[in-house]
């Protein structure tokens, strides 16, 4: 039985900080206080001093490892245990290689296939249960924002208010998300995994098709968020 551990990232790759600074105070708001959920960049660490996870790139596998807690391009969070897996170390080099094949890197999508869904793809394979649902509420159409936003309204007691503006917030987040998902070549990321820290299977170095840029959230969407944001506190 082996220790199969989730490391949790505040989504902090714009390069801008102000868009950092908003994207922070919106994980502390909507997961420390409300509970719900934010932004965030997840991966597994089991055997190893490794935590894997999945990002774009236009060629090869999207899959890749780096130290756990330390990925450059993220604001470390905290360190969640799933559970424990039956599998050796042999089986889980095998899950690696399948996953690295099933998860090329120009199929990241930021709604639908992003690390956090690669992380409960890997959990499903280990035999742990799946990442909280909070770490990928934000991505999960199926929470509609009226009925994340009532439930938050409620915990909080300002039903009226909070609820228009969570449901401004998620709506937008949602809309504009849906538009920017494949545009990752025209976002103004910071280049991706350009770190020799950074590990992947079957390289000795870091593929050269990783120095693109990260998919991370454009400017255009950001401003909106903030906005939905700021009026959100007021």
């Amino acid at each position: 039985m082996k220790e199969v551990v989730l490391h949790v990232y505040d989504v902090t790759n714009s390069g801008s900080e102000k868009t950092n600074n908003t994207i922070l105070q919106i994980n502390r708001v909507f997961k420390d206080r409300i509970g719900l959920g934010g932004i965030f960049h997840s991966a597994i660490q089991v055997f190893g001093d490794e935590e894997w996870s999945f990002g774009f790139c236009e060629q090869g596998s999207g899959v890749f490892s780096c130290p756990p807690g330390r990925n450059p391009m993220y604001t470390y969070r905290e360190r969640i245990v799933l559970g424990e897996t039956n599998c050796s170390i042999f089986k889980v080099n095998q899950v690696l290689r399948e996953l690295g094949q099933a998860w090329p890197g120009h199929s990241y999508d930021l709604l639908s296939k992003n690390c956090n869904h690669f992380c409960d793809s890997f959990c499903e394979r280990l035999g742990v249960p799946k990442i909280p649902g909070w770490v990928n509420r934000f991505a999960n159409a199926g929470d509609t924002a009226m009925v994340v936003a009532g439930n938050a309204a409620f915990r909080v007691g300002n039903y009226s208010k909070l609820t228009v503006h969570c449901c401004n917030f998620f709506l937008v987040f949602i809309a504009e998300a849906s538009k920017n998902r494949n545009c990752h070549c025209q976002q103004s990321g910071i280049p991706i995994y350009g770190w020799s820290s950074l590990k992947f299977p079957g390289h000795s170095r870091v593929p050269e098709q990783f120095e693109q840029r990260q998919p991370s959230i454009s400017g255009c969407m950001v401003q909106k968020l903030d906005v939905c944001w700021r009026q959100a506190i007021i």
